[in-house]
């Protein structure tokens, strides 16, 4: 089990020990080999670069129409429409980390709203496993499913973890196909990006290492920062 999610966790040093406790607590959790096989996978994942090739700050936000959880569609462009979007990509259902974050969001969301922003996630997971996150963790803000990480692809956030990886994340009950619907072992980096009403990126915070994720408090104050821009 991660660390609980008390009400103060959006602010940063209260998410950030909630992170270390989760890190921590599969250190002992997971069999020794598994922890060195997903720790391995994050090292190939950094060296490889494959964060540098994701959307900055400054760069249009390609728009996308993706299922909720209750199967309607939501499209970046409507969002917009109401004022910014933070949007997240996470991992899945399974991933310790994801839970901590969508869970301490989930809990910024009044502070985030009177910014006027709206807050979205995204996983590749199928919808059933997209309702199924958006239930256990009560999640009042879409959660959107990417079948075949599609617009992590046009973020610059898809990859393949390798076989390894996928073969250790099986051995601890975590079939990644089965949880995507597809067969290709693929996930998005963990990513947050905030998105301002004209369409551009204003900040952008990717991580090649799972474990690390956005405080809440720096999107408040990122959003903070954005101008006071009407939609079109």
């Amino acid at each position: 089990m991660s660390a609980p999610v008390s009400a103060s966790l959006f602010s940063a040093s209260a998410f950030q020990q909630a992170l270390a406790a989760t890190a921590q607590h599969l250190a002992t959790a997971l069999p020794p080999a598994a922890a060195r096989g997903i720790d391995a996978g994050i090292a190939r994942t950094e060296a490889a670069g494959i964060a540098r090739h994701a959307l900055a700050a400054g760069q249009p936000a390609p728009n996308f129409t993706l299922p909720d959880a209750s199967g309607q569609p939501q499209t970046l462009a409507e969002l917009l429409k109401q004022g910014p979007v933070v949007l997240t990509f996470y991992r899945g259902n399974w991933c310790p980390f994801c839970s901590v974050q969508l869970r301490a969001y989930q809990l910024a969301l009044p502070e985030l709203a009177r910014h006027g922003a709206t807050l979205v996630a995204i996983s590749p997971q199928t919808p059933d496993f997209t309702s199924l996150t958006a239930n256990e963790k009560d999640l009042t803000f879409p959660v959107l499913s990417d079948a075949g990480n599609a617009v992590a692809r046009q973020y610059g956030l898809a990859y393949g973890v390798g076989a390894d990886v996928a073969d250790t994340l099986r051995s601890v009950g975590i079939d990644l196909a089965a949880y995507n619907g597809t067969a290709d072992d693929e996930l998005p980096l963990t990513a947050t990006f905030l998105i301002g009403p004209d369409g551009l990126i204003a900040w952008a915070q990717v991580e090649a290492n799972f474990k690390h994720r956005p405080d809440p408090a720096a999107l408040l104050t990122e959003l903070a920062r954005l101008p006071a821009t009407v939609p079109a």
